[in-house]
């Protein structure tokens, strides 16, 4: 998120200030004129928060150097003088790039939080003590900057979802939430299941799809070039001599001699179609369609749309109080379920049969067509018993102990199959090395061996 305070002027001459936050700077720069327009005010300047870089001394103390953001250098200034310090020097940092810190750490943050307050400690001491031991210089600086605003009384939600750049958007938003809620511990304790989960999800999938696609990539190019490049070298050694090639050593040299020749065609269909569905993916309608037609896929696309639902589950399971407040914590399920195309559905098809037609959690699920079978029975269950806030979390274990399963078995499946790949590919390349290695000149005084040498002495 980047911070700006701007300073506005209004047709009376009175000047007024205020600060905003924003994901990019262009949607601040959107912001802050859009508001100057309602408020028929003149902006008179605008300043980024950045970070300074400070060297101070108090009395015969060693100097010291650190860090702090502000909008502007004077402010830099002021806060050391206060501190009783001697300004040396205050400089803008030059590169001001701070990167996403692991989710490793924060997982690890939220989880640690969660059981210091299960130990009934203070919050501010729990973020003091964490600041002093995250060795992430992201995270800490981040933890420092949120201990401060919430000291000086700001809004926990607020303040969260500025760094949401840092947390994720759910995970600030949850964090936020849990300190204006009467059960900031069980949240943070969600929170952190729910992060230790979507973590050890992806690392299962990139066992179960990224490891084996980038071996089949690596294996492709690799019999590219031993197609395109060293085979050709032995194969025309025969052509040169008018010796007829095998089936499989002619047909292996057809497709050397069509790479060889359009190189430039061959390169455009290996690049091409994954930097477009990767520049697609990130469009939002990319994000709809993959996130719709991934959930179709054969095996993968059921433990996909299950864990989908449990994640949903246990937030859902969190943030649920009572049917009278039930749409908040639908929209926030969603959101939290990171795929896109769930979270339209639910967004516009579940939520708005809710508030205008009346209709029920399960009628309104069901109408979305993004839950499974069993997980619309057990919701009919629990919203006729009274008991759907628990139902949410058996839904959420259930859906956990069955993807995990068959989660680890599928990636076993996958490996196997890589290696009878890798294994068939092998056999096909020995055996047209093979026959290659069994073509013989013929025999002199054939009428092929006669044409040759007639050709040779003309």
């Amino acid at each position: 998120m980047v911070e700006y305070k701007f300073t506005a002027q209004k047709l009376n001459g009175q000047s007024i200030t205020g600060t905003l936050s924003a994901i990019t700077t262009r949607e601040g720069k959107e912001k802050i004129q859009k508001l100057a327009d309602k408020n028929q005010v003149k902006i008179v300047s605008v300043e980024k928060k950045s970070t300074f870089l400070y060297k101070a001394q108090k009395g015969t103390d060693k100097p010291i150097r650190g860090e702090q953001k502000a909008f502007n250098k004077k402010e830099v200034e002021d806060a050391i003088t206060r501190l009783g310090y001697k300004v040396i020097s205050v400089n803008k940092k030059l590169l001001d790039f701070q990167p996403k810190p692991p989710v490793a750490d924060i997982v690890t943050f939220v989880k640690i939080s969660a059981e210091l307050l299960q130990q009934k400690l203070a919050y501010s001491e729990i973020l003091t003590l964490l600041i002093n031991d995250t060795q992430n210089l992201t995270l800490k600086n981040t933890l420092k900057e949120i201990n401060n605003e919430l000291k000086k009384g700001a809004d926990s939600q607020a303040t969260f979802l500025k760094y949401q750049d840092v947390f994720g958007k759910f995970t600030a938003y949850m964090l936020g939430l849990a300190s204006k809620s009467g059960n900031m511990t069980e949240i943070y304790l969600a929170t952190a299941k729910f992060l230790e989960r979507n973590q050890e999800f992806r690392k299962n999938m990139r066992s179960a799809l990224i490891t084996p696609m980038v071996t089949v990539f690596v294996l492709f190019l690799a019999v590219l070039f031993y197609v395109g490049y060293i085979f050709p070298e032995t194969a025309k050694l025969f052509v040169r001599f008018g010796i007829e090639l095998p089936p499989m050593t002619a047909f292996t040299l057809k497709i050397s001699d069509f790479l060889m020749d359009n190189p430039y065609l061959v390169a455009a269909l290996v690049i091409i179609p994954p930097v477009a569905l990767w520049q697609f993916s990130k469009t939002d309608r990319g994000k709809y369609l993959i996130d719709k037609y991934i959930l179709k896929l054969p095996v993968m696309g059921s433990l996909i749309h299950k864990t989908i639902i449990e994640v949903f589950c246990r937030v859902f399971y969190t943030l649920y109080s009572g049917s009278a407040e039930s749409i908040e914590p639908i929209r926030i399920a969603a959101e939290a379920s990171g795929n896109r195309y769930f979270e339209d559905r639910i967004k516009n098809v579940a939520i708005p049969l809710m508030i205008k037609k009346g209709t029920g959690i399960t009628d309104a699920f069901e109408a979305s067509g993004v839950f499974t079978e069993t997980a619309l029975s057990r919701f009919h269950s629990g919203e006729e018993t009274g008991t759907i806030k628990n139902t949410a979390l058996q839904l959420a274990n259930y859906y956990e102990t069955e993807t995990v399963y068959k989660l680890k078995n599928l990636i076993e499946l996958i490996q196997v199959g890589i290696a009878m790949f890798i294994m068939v590919v092998m056999i096909l390349l020995t055996l047209v090395s093979a026959e290659t290695a069994t073509v013989r000149p013929k025999t002199p005084g054939t009428a092929s061996s006669t044409v040759v040498a007639q050709d040779n002495v003309v």
